[in-house]
């Protein structure tokens, strides 16, 4: 079974501010399939030693080391924790705390070890959604249908919601009647349809309420305006299934609407793409890694678009920015994406960990200003 715990902004924001004598960062491939989480247990036991040699050689104190250490191998007992996975894992801990977040999206194995978290990995969660919900509406049933990029469908119980519509919706004028009671009995149809849409979005609050995962209406007719019109979720994409899901299963629900996601997320890229270009005729643009930095600690960063394969190690000044490389990565060092991204974040920028093609420059990072620097 999938189980995500989907980190958010400000949990991002926190743990990038967040500084320890050692921070260990651990990021695994995994599976939702519970019978087959043996190879993650295996993975998590060979980070844990890669983490204590570089704990060592850092010559952190030997005692608070163990002490990090040991939470992690802790999880290897916890079969709650084994049963609900996801299809990565990331492990965050110090000697006096342990963080896990189990991810839709699939990372590289990875093991960082320094005064700070290691959490650009994470922000490939936050930029766009892995899952999405499909809303399948008619007037004989509605349901909610969560959807993964390569896990079946799966029907989400939602309390209140409406069997179905009022029979009065179906119902044709009947004939013999005038037409201002034809009239008349088409506005009654409209507001028992209305009071349909309406309690069937009081319904989803709860489940959706607080969360960004977008919702895409399958409905056909006068439904599909008239939910739209009572919707009161900003995560409704614009764009729909158009077919009636009371002849279409889950599986081809979700598979109508994999498409429309990914066209969605494309569609946000490409916006910060032209938004790029035209800031750049402004001198608020940059792709350059130390001016990026020196942007996002005195909160010039509007948006940053990063690549979340690159990695380059240094450290970045706390009060003027200034970056010093490493050349190699090292447990005095940080990847300086990752900080720079965190700086962004911390000043109200929007993240997004985008693939190298996506990003403007042909560089590891871009950066979208608040003003020429």
């Amino acid at each position: 079974m999938l189980h995500v715990d989907k980190p958010t902004a400000e949990d991002f924001k926190t743990l990038s501010a967040f500084r320890a004598d050692f921070c260990v960062s651990i990021y695994l491939e995994a599976t939702p399939h519970s019978q087959d989480s043996d190879a993650t247990r295996i993975a998590l036991k060979n980070a844990v030693r890669q983490a204590r040699l570089q704990l060592e050689e850092g010559g952190y104190d030997a005692d608070r080391r163990n002490a990090a250490l040991a939470s992690i191998e802790a999880l290897d007992g916890d079969y709650d924790f084994w049963r609900l996975q996801a299809n990565s894992l990331a492990v965050l801990a110090t000697a006096d705390e342990l963080r896990t977040f189990r991810l839709a999206n699939h990372l590289t194995d990875t093991v960082q070890v320094a005064d700070r978290y290691h959490l650009k990995p994470l922000l490939r969660a936050i930029t766009f959604s892995h899952n999405a919900y499909v809303l399948a509406l008619s007037q004989k049933e509605v349901r909610l249908v969560e959807l993964f990029a390569d896990l079946p469908a799966v029907e989400i119980s939602v309390d209140g919601l409406p069997p179905r519509s009022a029979d009065a919706v179906d119902k044709s004028t009947p004939e013999g009647r005038d037409n201002d009671d034809g009239i008349h009995n088409a506005e009654h149809q409209n507001k028992l349809m209305e009071k349909y849409a309406a309690e069937i979005d009081a319904a989803l609050r709860p489940v959706l309420k607080g969360g960004d995962t977008p919702l895409i209406l399958a409905a056909t007719g006068r439904l599909a305006p008239v939910y739209r019109a009572a919707n009161t979720y900003s995560g409704l994409l614009p764009d729909g299934i158009e077919d009636s899901p009371d002849r279409i299963g889950d599986a081809e629900l979700a598979q109508a609407a994999r498409p429309m996601l990914e066209a969605f997320h494309q569609a946000q890229i490409a916006e910060m793409g032209a938004l790029f270009e035209t800031r750049a005729g402004q001198s608020r643009t940059t792709t350059d890694l130390s001016d990026a930095a020196r942007a996002a600690t005195f909160g010039a960063v509007e948006i940053l678009l990063v690549d979340l394969d690159v990695e380059k190690h240094g450290t970045i000044d706390e009060d003027t920015g200034a970056v010093s490389f490493a050349a190699a990565a090292a447990a005095s060092s940080y990847d300086l994406i990752d900080e720079i991204a965190g700086r962004a974040l911390a000043t109200g920028a929007r993240v997004l960990s985008v693939r190298a093609d996506d990003i403007p420059g042909d560089g590891a990072l871009a950066a979208i200003l608040r003003y020429p620097l």
